[in-house]
């Protein structure tokens, strides 16, 4: 079995993960307590993946981690989360006050060292590690800093292993913390040198997304569109008979190009409470919407720029394969690298669903916005000081700053065909 260890850092990573874990023991029908109840066998198949089975009991292969322990505390003491290893939920004793330098130079090396061991642990236990995912966000310390100071140690000690995270970020003009476009810089760095495969989520596009179908969308019901989104994600590497049935080889599908590994996904239906209990959408509409920017979960305009990949992911009895390639064949957006899966296990609730996977140009325009932001605030050393304070050096800003302009530079040339890479005939 090709097992997966999962990773969820900070606040926000282990509200992401909590939902993602929720989400997906309902589709492997596993209680609260790990006991398995389902009758069939492709729901038993890929079990092993992100399970480990001891005693008849089925645990995640999941790592919890924040420098304070709040939220961690909060999230164990609902019932459901009772169900994780006691020895895999790693705390910090001082938070890192929303600071990258502070997490990455968390002056804590215990932490890091303890987590690091956990992972060693956990790795031992599969019989062949296929990879690692990440849940995080690329706004507060420990998500941004921590996380790159993690990534960065299992790529030197993983280095053949497939490695893909889920980080939150905001597009919004106002900040929670005004250092956030520098944690955010700074992070994708790092992405940028060591993840194969980083899906983007954006909080303000899913507070839009969530609005169309309720008055009032909470953080809460934000994180459950991600894990949503996550669940149709690793429906390849969950369920049986599927293309793109690892990371490694979805990773090949994605990225194309390297270093242009930041991807974006939509999914199909978001529906209103009323709509989901009638249960109802033609195959047509289903993917019409996955193309359509409103169910993009970042800002993005699909008009402008071009498909490097994509990967459409559908779920349900109630359509074959052979429908899917007729509709998505008479679309008004043409994707020609694109694979096409479908998975008869339903979501909960819903008896279709569909997700998209896309590595698209118009990309480059999130990350113009970041860049922005942190170079104007660089140019006036804001904040800098403080940062170099936790054991930066200056000269990192300046790295991280032209390692995304390159990247950005990089989009652009290929979008116009400035590229003598093979792959662009197969890209539109």
């Amino acid at each position: 079995m090709r097992e997966i260890i999962h990773i969820q850092l900070g606040g926000c990573g282990n509200r992401i993960g909590s939902k993602f874990w929720k989400t997906i023991t309902d589709e492997h029908c596993i209680d609260s307590t790990g006991i398995y109840y389902g009758q069939l066998d492709e729901n038993f198949e890929g079990i092993n993946v992100y399970f480990n089975e001891i005693s008849r009991k089925y645990c995640p292969r999941a790592i919890l981690v924040d420098l304070e322990p709040d939220v961690i505390n909060t999230l164990h003491n609902d019932s459901f989360d009772k169900f994780f290893y006691s020895d895999n939920i790693i705390c910090g004793k001082v938070g890192c006050g929303s600071s990258w330098s502070s997490g990455f130079y968390n002056d804590d090396t215990e932490v890091i060292d303890q987590v690091l061991n956990t992972i060693r642990k956990e790795s031992e236990l599969c019989d062949c590690l296929q990879g690692f995912q990440l849940t995080h966000s690329l706004l507060g310390g420990t998500g941004s800093g921590f996380g790159s100071l993690l990534i960065d140690k299992l790529r030197e000690e993983y280095p053949d292993r497939a490695m893909m995270t889920f980080s939150s970020l905001t597009s919004s003009e106002t900040c929670e913390h005004l250092i956030e476009p520098y944690n955010i810089v700074l992070s994708i760095q790092h992405l940028i040198e060591n993840i194969d495969a980083t899906y983007f989520f954006d909080n303000e596009t899913l507070h839009k997304t969530s609005s169309r179908t309720q008055t009032s969308p909470t953080y809460n019901d934000l994180n459950q569109l991600i894990s949503t989104a996550m669940s149709g994600i690793t429906t390849c590497f969950r369920f049986p008979d599927q293309i793109n049935g690892d990371m490694q080889k979805l990773n090949n599908h994605m990225n194309p190009f390297p270093r242009l590994q930041f991807l974006m996904s939509s999914y199909a239906p978001i529906f209103s409470q009323t709509c989901i209990q009638n249960n109802s959408i033609p195959l047509y509409q289903l993917i019409e919407e996955i193309f359509d920017n409103k169910n993009m979960l970042i800002p993005c305009d699909l008009q402008q720029g071009r498909y490097l990949s994509a990967t459409a992911i559908f779920r349900g009895r109630d359509m074959t394969i052979k429908e899917i390639y007729e509709h998505i064949f008479n679309l008004q957006t043409k994707v020609k690298n694109i694979k096409t899966t479908l998975c008869e296990i339903p979501l909960k609730d819903l008896e279709v669903s569909s997700t998209l996977i896309g590595n698209h140009t118009s990309i480059q325009n999130l990350l113009k916005f970041f860049l922005e932001k942190f170079s104007t605030m660089f140019r006036r050393k804001l904040y800098v000081f403080g940062f170099c304070r936790s054991g930066m050096d200056e000269m990192e800003f300046t790295e991280a700053e032209s390692n995304l302009s390159d990247l950005i530079d990089e989009y652009q040339e290929i979008q116009h065909g400035k590229t003598d890479s093979e792959s662009v005939s197969n890209i539109i």
